[in-house]
């Protein structure tokens, strides 16, 4: 039998049925079907997309040793080439006159790209010099991360494109490869007619403006090669540069034949998680496992996954003295510092000396390794340079340039804390808990 109608509250009068309210149904569909489409597009961005190294390195030569250079030249892309001159240039006073000579010095092109590029002061000088040599008619091509760079106002790359710059955006946000949205270039590279290039850790903005001893001016550096290796790093701009506008730059204005302009030998490594990601976590791994008496390590991000530590902690016990200077009071990512805390407990444990820089917010990416192999570029110490960003490192092969390097390290150190085990086991608890809730997230960025 049909059901009854039901009685109404007040007078007893009845009413048909309710009918099921479909546009509500379908708005909860269509949310839930939304979030579902928002959760896959994080796992997408978040897990890389080739197999990662999961597998311990074993024994490895020496790094001053032929058998070790003949490794790491054949495996991580281009072979080490001889014949450079290499030169650091320490914070932004040093860094940025530099940068902007070798611009205004360019005769046929001029290859940039960086991560940040902000509006201010040193935006400014840098359209100055880039559309001045455009206008002159050098080859001017400039790509900027579109995440990173986006406290750059409008106006600037009006002025660039005005100018005659070829001014691109790396990833901005399409519909059609959201989910590689959290794929950045974090590279900073310059290239001049293909014999000077430029690589390190500083970005185009005014908060590098200074020396690196205040607060609100951060502290890094830049490594100059002159020479055939400087080629090197115009191929890694170019991969990108195809990436984003499907142009290739070819003929002697991007590949000229390079003389040598000194006696030293330089390898660039690059990775991307379309290809060679895990290049810049196994050049690492190449070095520590290669290292003999000591490994001096600057690191603005320092999360290493569990292989990294494994091999940092096989050094010590083989005897390396492993030096690590970390950001003291001041950072620009305050759940990678608690993250990076959970990990010198460790270190200490196993002999390591921590040291966090005072001054300034400390910005440097920096290896020397027995006084012979230096690594400096873009790549930090975590996961997201290892899997996720595009980045670019230069490796020298120089006992010189290693002895020189070391001595920046220990001005660094003399303007740091020395943090001890005993300081790192009596931190309050209620730091302890965050530093272990930041690992958990920063494991998964």
């Amino acid at each position: 039998m049909p059901a009854e109608p039901a009685p109404t509250r007040d007078t007893g009068e009845t009413r048909p049925p309710p009918r099921p309210n479909w546009k509500r149904r379908l708005l909860w569909a269509g949310l839930g079907g939304f979030a579902a489409l928002v959760i896959g597009v994080l796992a997408l961005n978040l897990v890389p997309q080739t197999q990662q190294l999961v597998h311990p390195l074993g024994p490895l030569s020496p790094v001053e040793s032929p058998q070790f250079r003949r490794e790491i030249g054949n495996l991580l892309g281009p072979t080490i080439v001889d014949g450079n001159a290499v030169a650091d240039f320490q914070n932004g006073a040093e860094i940025f006159p530099a940068m902007l000579e070798a611009i205004r010095s360019a005769k046929v092109s001029v290859d940039m790209e960086t991560y940040i590029y902000w509006s201010g002061h040193v935006a400014d000088e840098f359209v100055q010099a880039l559309t001045e040599r455009a206008r002159a008619g050098v080859r001017v091509h400039v790509i900027a991360d579109w995440v990173g760079s986006s406290k750059m106002k409008e106006d600037v790359v009006e002025a660039l494109r005005a100018g005659g710059v070829h001014f691109e955006y790396f990833h901005p946000l399409r519909w059609y490869d959201i989910d590689r949205f959290n794929n950045r270039t974090h590279r900073k590279l310059l290239i001049v007619d293909g014999r000077v290039a430029f690589t390190g850790g500083v970005g185009i903005a005014d908060e590098w403006n200074g020396h690196g001893d205040k607060p609100d001016i951060w502290r890094d550096m830049q490594i100059r090669v002159t020479g055939p290796g400087a080629l090197q790093m115009q191929a890694v701009f170019e991969d990108n540069w195809i990436t984003t506008t499907g142009q290739a730059l070819l003929g002697s204005a991007y590949y000229p034949e390079v003389p040598a302009a000194g006696d030293i030998a330089v390898q660039t490594v690059a990775s991307s998680p379309e290809g060679g990601s895990e290049n810049l976590q196994l050049m690492y791994l190449m070095a520590i496992d290669g290292a003999r008496k000591a490994i001096d390590l600057e690191a603005a991000y320092f999360v290493p996954d569990d292989l990294t530590m494994s091999a940092l902690k096989r050094a010590l016990a083989r005897g390396v003295r492993i030096r690590l200077v970390v950001p003291g009071p001041y950072t620009d990512s305050q759940i990678i510092k608690n993250a990076s805390q959970t990990r010198w407990g460790e270190m200490l444990q196993a002999g390591a000396h921590i040291y966090r820089f005072q001054p300034a917010l400390f910005h440097n990416k920096l290896m020397i390794v027995d006084g012979y192999l230096t690594i400096a570029g873009s790549a930090n110490f975590d996961n997201r340079s290892f899997s996720l960003n595009d980045e670019s490192n230069v490796l020298v092969f120089d006992h010189g340039f290693a002895a020189h390097m070391t001595e920046v390290v220990d001005r660094d150190i003399g303007r740091s804390e020395e943090l001890t085990l005993d300081q790192w086991r009596h931190r309050p608890w209620t730091r302890r808990v965050l530093d272990w809730l930041s690992a958990l997230g920063a494991a998964q960025y």
